[in-house]
C-alpha cells in the first residue's frame, strides 16, 4: 500500500498542493511542506481515535457516508472558483474533532517548522482535512473496510508506507519524533505540549522543539 507522503508525491498529490496553495494565497512550497507534516499527523490522531469501537464506528460511518472520495473526483470544479466554504466548514468541524484541545498546538508546531503563522497552516489544513477525508473514503472503499480491524490496518499501512521507500527526509524525521517523542503513545498530547509547554519529560518534546527552533 501506498503510504501518505507517497501519494502527496504523486501527480493527484502535487494537484492537491497546488490547489490549496492557490485556493490560500499561501506560497506551493510552504502549502506543501505543511501538508507532509499535517497529513500523518492528522492520520495518527484518527488512528488512535479508531483503536476504540466508539470511534471506528464514527469514522467508518463518516467515510461510507460523507467522505466517500468523491471530493477526488473534481478537484478542479473544487479550487476553480474558489474553495465552497461549506468545505472549509467541514473541515473545520474534522480538525476539531480529529485534534480537539490539541489543535492549536499543532497548528503552531507546524507553522513554527514551515515558516507560516499558524493562521495560514489552519487555513490550509481546513481545505486539506475534507480532501483526506475523501482520500480515506476512497481508500477504504477498495480495500473494502468493515470493521474496528480493518480500519486501524488501512490507516496504518498509509502511515509506514512512505517510511518503507525512499531516503529519509527531514520532513519525515520531524514526524517520526513528533508522532511518539516520549514513547507513551500519546501523540497529539505531545504535538501540543511540545508549544505549550506540556512536555512530560526533559529532552522529550520540550527538548526537540528548542532543538528543532533554537530555543
Amino acid at each position: 500500500m501506498e503510504g501518505i507522503l507517497d501519494l502527496l508525491n504523486s501527480d493527484l498529490g502535487k494537484t492537491i498542493v497546488s490547489g490549496v496553495s492557490g485556493s490560500t494565497g499561501t506560497d506551493q512550497n510552504k502549502t506543501g511542506s505543511v501538508l507532509t507534516m499535517a497529513l500523518p499527523v492528522l492520520m495518527k490522531a484518527m488512528e488512535r481515535n479508531a483503536s476504540t469501537p466508539e470511534g471506528a464506528q464514527g469514522l467508518m460511518g463518516a467515510l461510507n457516508s460523507k467522505h466517500d472520495g468523491s471530493i477526488l473526483d473534481n478537484l478542479s470544479g473544487l479550487f476553480g472558483g474558489g474553495v465552497d466554504e461549506a468545505v472549509t466548514t467541514d473541515g473545520d468541524k474534522i480538525l476539531g474533532h480529529v485534534l480537539g484541545n490539541s489543535r492549536q498546538g499543532v497548528e503552531q508546531v507546524i507553522g513554527q517548522k514551515s515558516g507560516l503563522d499558524s493562521g495560514s497552516v489552519a487555513n490550509i489544513l481546513k481545505i486539506a482535512a475534507p480532501i483526506l477525508m475523501g482520500m480515506l473514503g476512497k481508500q477504504s472503499r477498495q480495500n473494502n473496510v468493515s470493521s474496528q480491524g480493518d480500519l486501524t490496518g488501512l490507516l496504518g499501512g498509509l502511515l509506514g508506507g512512505a517510511s518503507q521507500r525512499g531516503p529519509v527526509t527531514k520532513e519525515q524525521t520531524f514526524l517520526e519524533q513528533v508522532l511518539d517523542s516520549d514513547g507513551d503513545g500519546s501523540v497529539i498530547d505531545d504535538v501540543a505540549g511540545m508549544v505549550l509547554g506540556g512536555s512530560k519529560k526533559k529532552g522529550g518534546l520540550g527538548g526537540l522543539i528548542g532543538g528543532l527552533f533554537g530555543k
